[in-house]
């Protein structure tokens, strides 16, 4: 898991479909994600652990997220944020409890599970008090990963939303691109 916080660090362009079952409420939309991951040692990880009991020496890391509409020009909402902290399986990596301090469905503290297949594929189930939340995720590329989730309540599934998400291009390496292209290109004659 601390790999895929690696993996995810930066700020995602986000376009997502959202369709609910028992509501004609559209979620559809763009969004920006700006994920940081952070060490099991950064004082929000030890609180996650500790408001769960958790003990947080059990943590390996976590990551940062906050999210808004795109192309808003307001700073980042703190409502709009949240912080995941991961505990292994014992020696099994590849499976764990995630430690939310705000809840995907509802906006409470919350324990999930989460499991990758052989392929990478993320798998986290999150079982809320009337609601379940899955969410599956994986990377096409390193620059462009797939996100797909359903919340289930006790009658079936009442939302699901499908979100292809692109790694924004940092302005550093923007200046760095604009510069090659204002390179002149050698012209070979025959």
């Amino acid at each position: 898991m601390t790999e895929f916080f690696r993996k995810s660090e930066g700020t995602w362009y986000i376009q997502r479909s959202v369709h609910h079952f028992d509501s004609t409420e559209d979620e559809s939309g763009e969004s920006n994600i700006t994920v940081r991951a952070i060490a099991p040692e950064d004082e929000r990880a030890i609180a996650i652990c500790k408001q769960q009991n958790v003990d947080p020496a059990l943590a390996t890391g976590g990551a940062a997220f906050s999210w808004k509409v795109n192309l808003d020009p307001r700073e980042l909402d703190p409502d709009n944020a949240a912080v995941l902290v991961s505990v292994p399986n014992g020696e099994d990596l590849r499976s764990g409890r995630i430690l939310r301090d705000v809840g995907y469905v509802e906006g409470i503290p919350v324990v999930g599970r989460y499991q990758f297949a052989d392929d990478g594929l993320l798998t986290i189930t999150t079982d809320y008090d009337n609601h379940q939340g899955q969410e599956r995720a994986w990377f096409i590329t390193d620059d462009f990963r797939v996100r797909v989730s359903t919340v289930r309540m006790m009658n079936g599934v009442n939302m699901m939303a499908y979100c292809s998400e692109r790694r924004c291009v940092s302005r550093k390496m923007l200046e760095r691109m604009i510069a090659d292209r204002q390179q002149p290109i050698p012209v070979i004659l025959p």
